[in-house]
């Protein structure tokens, strides 16, 4: 396993579409594991493949540090709902904006076996199948920010205010 590059916002990879992934070769299975090192290694809870140079349709999800959720050409079935907060980027690295989301979504997906399943979520999972889901159609979440985005330090700073 091994961190890849972090890919962020501006460069060109983040705006394409991804391909659907027809095999779970040991290349992919590769990206996968090294999506996950990744992802645990910049504290995130989510990392789309595209986000690392690579334009298949797979995403890694953990909103707990202990339950990864590997989708392989996921598709949202169901959503419904709707939550609004703030929401980062691993490819957007300091910087944070409001944005509005289903609380719940459903998708169907395949794993490392190629075997389909189906994951349900709601307010954290439902923000992050959304979020990453839309990194593999080449969309960040900039696009939906209502209002500017903001620091990432200057809002901790007003929480702790409030508190």
């Amino acid at each position: 396993m091994a961190i890849r590059t972090i890919r962020e916002y501006g460069d060109e990879v983040l705006a394409a579409h991804c391909k659907e992934v027809k095999e779970v070769t040991p290349r992919i299975n590769e990206l996968i594991d090294d999506m996950l090192e990744t992802m645990y290694d910049a504290n995130g809870v989510g990392l789309a493949a595209p986000q690392v140079g690579v334009l298949k349709r797979i995403v890694v999800i953990d909103t707990t540090g202990d339950d990864p959720h590997i989708l392989i050409n996921p598709v949202i079935l169901e959503t419904s709902g709707e939550q609004t907060g703030y929401e980062g980027c691993l490819s957007l690295p300091g910087k944070s904006g409001v944005v509005t989301r289903p609380n719940y979504a459903k998708v169907k997906a395949y794993d490392r076996n190629m075997h389909e399943f189906i994951l349900e979520g709601t307010e954290l999972l439902a923000r992050a199948i959304c979020h990453e889901l839309d990194h593999l159609d080449g969309h960040m979440y900039v696009e939906k920010v209502e209002g500017d985005l903001v620091d990432n330090e200057e809002l901790m700073a007003e929480n702790e205010d409030e508190n």
